[in-house]
């Protein structure tokens, strides 16, 4: 059986320790989201230091960035007397239940992974992590019981091929695991590219003056949003089809000064786009100022970062070791005496 459900339905969600920042896109479109999360759900939020593995990465960045990853989400306002905040090559359980999965995966099944096949044909290592990568992620949600999984359009069909898997070993095994639905986050501001304002503002597909990183510097965000493209029709309204620019900096704006888009349309009535671009550098640069400070304490200690690290892990480890127990039974494996 399943272990008894916690008192709130508990969610779980994790970003890879790929860069030293965050940009704007990720802090509007998960990391704000996650700390309305923790009001209503039991939460977990790992860094999938493991998944980073899956392309040639140097160890002391791997190291670094963890860190980093970590001290962000709290920088951001994840609570972790609230919220279990762990890595996620702490808690073994993960790679444990993983190959338990595998072994209920298809090959022709994991095949049809679109990521795998997206990243090889853009060049990168196709190796057997890559390749496995859907189903360590079955595992990173299924070890947790998890009721809700926060997912982007990019982690439909992993969270579909989650479901899945649980309910395939459930039909086998009997009722183990927790088959996880997926949560539809609040509506929140689709960030875009400040130079192709028709494309999202991405890590990988934008480029550093599209980009908007959290921890850079004030006077550089500024001189990044300055040199937004708008377009020649000097009007500021919010058309994300005709006027993207210009509705990328509205959205950026509303998003982080709670302003309505109707009502910055009004103030703006009669101004140009020097007065907007002013404007929304200094509503960046000031929401981002207690992200940075907070972040400069929690490098400065990377002692007590660390501790916070292994407090999530051991509450996290609590969960997962119980589920993992319950699938090694259901599937045979004598239990060890410890």
């Amino acid at each position: 059986m399943t272990s008894p459900a916690p008192a709130q339905p508990r969610i779980l969600s994790g970003m890879q320790p790929t860069s030293d920042s965050l940009h704007l896109g990720n802090y509007l479109g998960a990391l704000v989201n996650w700390v309305g999360l923790q009001e209503d759900f039991d939460a977990y939020y790992f860094v999938a230091d493991l998944h980073a593995l899956t392309v040639p990465t140097d160890p002391a960045d791997i190291t670094r960035r963890s860190r980093v990853t970590a001290a962000q989400y709290i920088a951001g306002g994840v609570d972790p007397e609230r919220s279990a905040i762990f890595c996620q090559s702490h808690v073994r359980e993960h790679t444990e239940l993983m190959w338990v999965l595998a072994c209920q995966t298809a090959f022709g099944e994991a095949s049809r992974m679109t990521q795998f096949k997206d990243k090889t044909a853009r060049g990168h290592n196709a190796n057997v992590g890559l390749f496995t990568y859907p189903i360590l992620m079955a595992a990173d949600i299924l070890v947790y019981d998890a009721a809700r999984v926060p997912v982007g359009d990019d982690q439909r069909q992993h969270l579909e091929i989650t479901r899945d898997l649980a309910e395939r070993f459930n039909t086998r095994f009997g009722d183990t695991l927790v088959v996880p639905e997926p949560h539809i986050l609040k509506e929140s501001a689709r960030i875009m590219d400040l130079q192709e304002p028709t494309a999202k503002m991405s890590k990988s597909g934008s480029s550093d003056k599209g980009l908007i990183s959290m921890l850079d510097e004030p006077k550089r965000i500024a001189k990044k949003i300055r040199s937004a493209v708008t377009d020649a029709d000097g009007e500021i309204r919010f058309d994300a089809e005709a006027k993207p620019g210009v509705a990328n900096l509205l959205s950026i704006h509303s998003a982080l000064s709670g302003t309505p888009i109707p009502q910055l349309e009004a103030g703006f009535a009669g101004r140009g786009y020097g007065d907007l671009k002013q404007e929304v550098a200094d509503v960046v640069v000031t929401a981002i100022e207690p992200y940075q400070q907070r972040m400069a304490e929690l490098m400065d200690d990377p002692g007590e970062l660390d501790n916070i690290l292994a407090k999530g892990a051991a509450r996290a480890s609590e969960v997962a070791a119980a589920t993992r127990d319950r699938v090694y039974e259901r599937v045979g494996l004598l239990a060890a005496q410890r």
